[in-house]
C-alpha cells in the first residue's frame, strides 16, 4: 500500500480466531485481493499475528472508508463461511 498523506482516515478491522489454522486460511483467502481492489480513494492490507487476522484500511473521505470497510467485511466473512464449510 502505497504511503501518503493524501490518506486521512483509517479503520482497523481485527478479526481473532480460536486456531491459528483458521487465521491462517482466512488470511491467504482475502490476502489476494490486497492492491486489486485498490483505487486512488481507497487501500487496504491484510496481516496476521498468530491467530488474529488484521485489515487496514486507508482512505482519502470517510464514504471511501465506509466502502472499503464494509467490502473487506465482507471479504473476510465470505472466507470465514467457506472455511467452516470446508471442515464440515
Amino acid at each position: 500500500m502505497p504511503v501518503s498523506d493524501a490518506f486521512d482516515h483509517r479503520a482497523v478491522l481485527r478479526f481473532p480466531y480460536s486456531h491459528e489454522r483458521r487465521a491462517r486460511v482466512v488470511h491467504e483467502a482475502v490476502g489476494v485481493e490486497v492492491g486489486g481492489i485498490d483505487d486512488d480513494r481507497s487501500a487496504a492490507t491484510v496481516d496476521r499475528a498468530g491467530d488474529t487476522v488484521e485489515v487496514t484500511v486507508l482512505a482519502r473521505d470517510l464514504v471511501a472508508l465506509r466502502a472499503g470497510v464494509n467490502t473487506w467485511t465482507r471479504l473476510v466473512e465470505t472466507a470465514e463461511t467457506v472455511a467452516a464449510t470446508a471442515e464440515r
